[in-house]
């Protein structure tokens, strides 16, 4: 190796060095994490328009009705306004105030899982899940997964001290669960079911449920999910085309052989926005369920792997966010928050190429707007509300002011987490020995 080489190498050494100590730096600021919630979810959000709109465009427009090719995209964007909207209420609403609401949040969403199921839900394509208000549609589902989260956490840290006894870990969390589970399977929607049991999952493991028994749990669930696919003919016959190893273009495959056609028609690079065939017809729903085919299609494998490399991004600063934080409910609410957005994106993204049974899934903040999309937004909003009550966070708001982003937001400066007196139960009193006669 020359001088010139050696210098060269040492040079790059160096500069590697230098970008690893100004990451480690920036990542150890007190709100890196905050900012970092704000930057994923602002650039999936804007993935999200530019998909919409390339994937819509075609589909919106009928001459008959009079509808224009930016209907779809303008309702997106009214959907997205609405959502900035939440996310900051989310973001401003102070924890303590969302902890004691969950109760009242979990009793609304049950009463709303059991009215749906009423004729005052509306119905379509053989199921009733949604509640149609001025023209739009809602999920009640979608809020029903946020509110199993919130009461749920609420719940497992109240009764921190009897955690250790699997009853009191799992009544009354599991019953709730459960009925929500059964309301939701009537109107049916498996997906729904599958994604409630997720954030059921993650309540329990982010409690500290022992490994063993999550273990068991889970593979119920499995069991439970598989048994939940097959009774019905239509879930049958979308598990047995998944299985099937020839191609199918059958109704129930034709969706999910479009989509890799899709993705392979993208290359490397992929075809270019707006240059995609599926938003011509050729794969139905491809602005919700199957975008990402979509972005396969337009941006190649390229766009795919930074889509999927956020979502990682969202569950490395979800992981941070629970582990830095010391008030237990804010640990168990971040982490089975990263999990619920998470494990949607996994479930979206696994079903598009081919390796998990076609689902109703939505894309998080990615696919076409509507009551994910809000629901959505919140959970993102609770998530950045989450990482400024990092002990670290709470210390510098409060010390040095809001911010720029705290004074253009109008954030109040989070409270300094002060534990709850835990009372342990009493030991009952020996027995007292009666003296023989």
């Amino acid at each position: 190796m020359t001088a010139g080489q050696a210098g060269a190498r040492k040079r790059g050494k160096t500069g590697v060095i230098a970008v690893r100590d100004a990451l480690t730096g920036w990542l150890s600021r007190p709100l890196a994490s905050f900012h970092l919630v704000l930057g994923l979810c602002g650039i999936l959000a804007v993935i999200g328009v530019v998909m919409v709109l390339s994937a819509s465009s075609v589909s919106s427009y009928d001459p008959a009705t009079g509808t224009g090719q930016y209907a779809q995209f303008q309702k997106h964007l009214v959907y997205l306004g609405i959502g900035a909207l939440v996310f900051w209420l989310g973001l401003r609403t102070p924890l303590a105030k969302i902890r004691k609401l969950a109760p009242a949040s979990m009793i609304v969403s049950i009463g709303a899982l059991l009215l749906v199921l009423t004729p005052l839900g509306s119905s379509g394509g053989g199921a009733q899940r949604w509640f149609v208000i001025a023209g739009q549609s809602f999920q009640p589902v979608e809020v029903a997964k946020l509110a199993l989260a919130l009461w749920g956490a609420h719940v497992l840290v109240a009764k921190y001290n009897l955690l250790h006894q699997w009853r009191h870990l799992m009544v009354p969390v599991v019953p709730a669960a459960l009925l929500m589970f059964a309301l939701v399977m009537a109107q049916p929607n498996l997906s729904g079911t599958i994604t409630l049991g997720v954030v059921l999952l993650g309540l329990l493991w982010f409690a500290g449920m022992p490994k063993r028994l999550f273990a068991m749990l889970l593979l119920g669930a499995a069991a439970g999910a598989g048994v939940l696919a097959v009774v019905a003919k239509y879930r049958l016959a979308r598990v047995l085309s998944f299985l099937s190893s020839s191609p199918d273009t059958s109704d129930e495959g034709y969706q999910a052989q479009q989509a890799l056609y899709a993705l392979a028609d993208g290359g490397f690079f992929g075809k270019g926005l707006g240059q995609g065939m599926s938003n011509w017809g050729y794969l139905p729903g491809v602005q919700n369920d199957f975008i990402f085919a979509l972005v396969g299609e337009e941006l190649g494998f390229l766009g795919c792997a930074v889509v999927i490399s956020l979502y990682v991004g969202v569950t490395i600063v979800g992981i941070r966010i629970a582990t830095r934080n010391i008030d237990p409910w804010i640990r168990i609410v971040a982490g089975t928050l990263t999990l619920f957005v998470v494990s949607q994106a996994a479930i979206n993204i696994g079903y598009v190429v081919n390796l998990l049974p076609v689902t109703g899934v939505t894309l998080p903040l990615v696919s076409y707007g509507g009551s994910s999309l809000l629901v959505t937004m919140l959970v993102f909003g609770i998530l950045a509300n989450c990482a400024r009550n990092e002990p670290q966070a709470v210390a510098a708001l409060r010390n040095h002011g809001p911010g720029k982003f705290g004074t253009l937001l109008r954030l109040p400066a989070p409270q300094p987490y002060v534990p709850q007196a835990r009372t342990r139960p009493r030991a009952r009193p020996p027995a007292r020995r009666r003296a023989p006669r």
